[in-house]
């Protein structure tokens, strides 16, 4: 996702960037390697070669530093939905937004399991996830109400719209962690956005995924 949002960026904003993925690569690899509670925020950033101070000017904590691609993730998902065509019907619009987000039918990347596995298990981690899905839901909203003629601040709609597109996406992940054998991830999304587009019928009617 990194890619994606450098494209157009000015030298000076690439190297922010680079800076900012940097600083979340460190800090994952280490709370993995050494466990949340054994690293500091001293130790990212000397790993990453810069100062505490560079690190305080892109995160507020480790913790969000290690979840920190949640705001990239938001960035990247807004651009792919306005980028859908304007007369395509929202949900299909934002499945497939949603789901290109996530690899075929290959394993995602070790490091993005990884985080996501120690999010999963770390309630500090957990409660950082939260924020960033409050983030998310806001960015969605936001194109949600320019394609639907409503208004992020006034109407229900388009938070309610955001709400259960960021549910059921974190609802797909957190199964596919605990059977991760069972579907490939893509699979498990696209048929918990199909489940919720039809209104979550029985699950004796739910035809099994593919």
């Amino acid at each position: 996702m990194s890619a994606e949002r450098a494209v157009g960026l000015g030298l000076r904003e690439r190297k922010k960037l680079a800076t900012r993925v940097a600083l979340s690569e460190v800090a994952l690899r280490l709370a993995v390697e050494r466990g949340l509670d054994r690293v500091r925020v001293e130790d990212i950033a000397a790993e990453a070669g810069v100062s505490p101070r560079t690190f305080n000017n892109y995160f507020s904590s480790k913790e969000e530093a290690i979840v920190g691609s949640g705001m990239d993730r938001a960035a990247s998902m807004r651009a792919a939905l306005r980028a859908r065509p304007a007369g395509e019907p929202l949900w299909q619009a934002v499945s497939h937004t949603v789901i290109n987000m996530f690899p075929g039918d290959q394993d995602p990347d070790r490091a993005w399991v990884a985080r996501v596995q120690l999010i999963k298990a770390t309630p500090a981690l957990r409660a950082e996830r939260l924020k960033s899905d409050a983030s998310l839901e806001r960015a969605l909203a936001e194109v949600i109400a320019e394609r639907t003629g409503t208004e992020a601040e006034r109407d229900l709609y388009p938070r309610l719209a955001a709400a259960a597109i960021v549910a059921t996406v974190r609802a797909a992940l957190d199964y596919w962690l605990d059977a991760p054998a069972a579907t490939a991830l893509r699979s498990t999304v696209a048929s918990a956005l199909r489940q919720v587009a039809a209104g979550l019928p029985d699950p004796s009617s739910v035809p099994a995924s593919p």
